[in-house]
């Protein structure tokens, strides 16, 4: 066992270089307004220092340009008051700090709220407000990804092709252009409940197929000095990308969210393709490997509910086999669907069974109520057109 455990690490390894290569191709444009200037939302502590200091400025002037970035959520630089009034013009003839522009804004009639988000480049995605009525609080759905390179059979953003990877800038502008619409500034200094407390990157796009620019942002949220969620509160979800996975635990330490949907690869490989490359036991392997999984922070794993397709209760008893010494939940999903969709959503009795026999296993198994349905703004129906513009073409807003 020992002496293969350097190989395995080896080709883990390898595998994640591969990945961040090949997506690598698809990043973002540069951080740069029309004029010249440079966006500071999303550059890094490290790198916030280094533009101050090339201004002759030390780094307490970089602590106070994050607060006001991240605490207060000003984007005017006259308006931050402990910054003297030199510097303040200066950072504005050189700097922006902004957010993605607004395109479109809809709210559901469960006052579910769906952005849809235009950058510099003229590429959208779509991001969903969730909220909890009964906890008075709720979580924001990002996207990392314009489009979407997995192609997952009951996702509508599974037909859009992948454009391009979203920047950190882009990541953590969704959140805070969220925060903007429901008046949430300044941070809490404490762990406060807020409308807008946990987020859940599980919008367009697969999160560790643009992991750098993903852990850039949630490294910038989970910041106590600004934005300030931590890591409880910060949900990844991921189709499944294995190696990367690790890296995550290792780096991020967020909770995790499987989207797992079958519990046989021959099923999984037809409806979660990714599943060919990294099937069921080396998925499972990995979560087993999390760190810090455990019962108090336990693996989610979403499963949705397609009529006739993966819903019956022996795959619900499948399930649990495969879940065995796992600390685990599942969220089942009512299948939400979509113009030209090819499945339909399992009936509730069916769902209800299904739900009991995990729940008698000990593992707990909420059955999701969708929200947003009627403003496409459930799991699995978020797309956009910019894919119609393709890659490059797009026109910048105006």
């Amino acid at each position: 066992m020992n002496a293969i455990a350097p190989a395995m690490a080896e080709l883990s390894a390898a595998e994640r270089d591969r990945i961040l290569a090949k997506t690598a191709l698809f990043n973002p444009p540069p951080i740069t307004t029309a004029d010249g200037r440079r966006e500071l939302v999303g550059l890094s502590r490290e790198e916030l220092v280094a533009e101050l200091a090339a201004l002759g400025e030390k780094p307490f002037r970089a602590k106070q340009l994050w607060h006001w970035i991240y605490h207060q959520g000003e984007t005017d630089f006259a308006k931050m008051s402990s910054i003297a009034g030199p510097l303040r013009q200066r950072l504005a003839e050189r700097f922006v700090v902004s957010r993605p522009e607004p395109a479109t804004v809809q709210t559901s009639r469960d006052e579910t709220r769906k952005f849809l988000f235009r950058f510099r480049d003229g590429q959208q995605v779509e991001t969903v407000y969730i909220p909890d009525a009964a906890e008075d609080r709720g979580a924001v759905c990002i996207s990392t990804q314009v489009g979407c390179t997995l192609s997952c059979r009951f996702c509508h953003t599974g037909t859009q092709k992948l454009v391009r990877n979203l920047g950190a800038a882009e990541i953590v502008g969704q959140f805070m252009a969220a925060r903007d619409s429901y008046g949430e500034w300044p941070s809490p200094k404490d762990d406060k409940p807020r409308l807008l407390s946990t987020i859940v990157v599980m919008g367009m796009g697969e999160p560790l197929y643009n992991y750098e620019n993903t852990a850039k942002a949630l490294r910038i949220i989970m910041d106590g000095e600004g934005i300030g969620l931590s890591r409880r509160r910060i949900t990844l979800s991921t189709s499944g990308v294995v190696p990367m996975m690790d890296r995550c635990g290792e780096e991020l330490g967020v909770n995790l969210a499987v989207s797992l949907h079958a519990v046989t690869d021959e099923l999984r490989n037809e409806i979660v393709p990714l599943n060919r490359k990294y099937p069921i036991a080396e998925l499972l392997a990995a979560c087993r490997r999390y760190p810090g999984a455990s019962n108090a922070r336990r693996i989610t794993f979403e499963y949705v509910m397609l009529r006739g397709v993966n819903d019956s209760e022996a795959e619900a008893r499948e399930l649990v086999r495969l879940l065995k010494g796992l600390p685990a939940k599942v969220n089942l999903i009512p299948f939400n669907p979509w113009p030209g969709s090819p499945y339909q959503t399992s009936t509730y009795e069916q769902t209800a069974r299904f739900a009991a026999i995990l729940n008698e296993a000990g593992y707990s198994s909420p059955i999701r109520r969708p929200r947003g349905r009627d403003i496409l703004a459930a799991c699995g129906q978020l797309k956009t057109e910019s894919e119609r513009q393709g890659r490059g073409r797009a026109q910048p807003a105006a």
